[in-house]
């Protein structure tokens, strides 16, 4: 049964950098498109990035272009997101998700993804 881990959550000032790491069990995550989403209260689930399979391709949403960086790192089968100049607006429970299909691109909708892991939250205020 695939298990999702995501771990690196936590308090942070506005300005301030965390990383997030997504771990996985019994799947090879390097094979399959990963997304990190964000959820914050009262708000519906949005894409914040993903990276697609082998080819590795990197997606960013609007609201975190130039500040997030999703990376893998295939031999600790992990897939990061390293996020700076975080905002209180960053403020979320973070999800990683796979989806179980192989193919060259990764989408930000929730929708392409079949399993999940737990969330972590994310909290940036001073």
């Amino acid at each position: 049964q695939l298990q999702l881990v995501e771990s690196g959550g936590g308090l942070v000032q506005p300005g301030g950098s965390l990383r997030l790491s997504c771990a996985a069990s019994d799947w090879t995550l390097g094979y399959y498109p990963i997304g990190w989403f964000r959820q914050a209260p009262g708000k519906e689930r949005e894409g914040v990035s993903c990276i697609s399979g082998r080819e590795g391709r990197t997606y960013y949403g609007d609201s975190v272009k130039g500040r997030f960086t999703i990376s893998r790192d295939n031999a600790r089968n992990t897939v990061y997101l390293q996020m700076d100049s975080l905002k209180p607006e960053d403020t979320a429970v973070y999800y990683c998700a796979i989806e179980a299909a192989f193919g060259t691109m990764c989408a930000l909708s929730a929708l392409e993804y079949n399993f999940w892991g737990q969330g972590t939250q994310v909290t940036v205020s001073s």
